[in-house]
């Protein structure tokens, strides 16, 4: 199915991964909002679970294997273009997590990566809607998900 102007919502995938008090991040090396910062993820494969597809997407794009905690949030992602018509629709289930190995290499579609703190998170301007999931992602660190 396409991505631009698809006749469906892409379910996509992504996680809130935690090491110690620092947040994983990838730059986006394509569109939608390609050379934003953005936490990793991608689009589920058909016949994949959920938690299948994060732990597949965080190898490709960050080279790192984790521990999933929990759902944190599905966020609803419509961007239209200047007609009015449905240009992407993403159906975006986040996941907290902690790191369990590897370390970070950006690579399939994200242009970089790299573990930010909280403070440094102010500096990428990040979409309100990361910042909503990481925030809330935090409540899973201490077992209280």
């Amino acid at each position: 199915m396409p991505r631009e102007y698809p006749t469906a919502p892409v379910v996509g995938l992504g996680a809130v991964v935690w090491r110690d008090d620092k947040v994983l991040m990838i730059k986006r090396g394509r569109p939608p909002r390609a050379g934003i910062w953005s936490l990793p993820g991608g689009g589920q494969d058909l016949g994949e679970t959920v938690e299948q597809g994060i732990r597949r997407e965080l190898r490709e794009e960050t080279g790192v294997e984790v521990e999933l905690l929990g759902l944190v949030a599905v966020i609803d992602s419509v961007q239209r273009d200047a007609e009015g018509r449905v240009l992407y629709h993403y159906t975006i289930v986040d996941y907290a997590a902690r790191w369990a190995s590897g370390e970070v290499v950006a690579g399939d579609d994200a242009a970089d990566a790299a573990w930010f703190s909280l403070e440094e998170l102010a500096g990428l301007h990040l979409w309100e809607e990361t910042l909503r999931v990481i925030e809330q992602s935090r409540r899973f660190l201490n077992g209280k998900g």
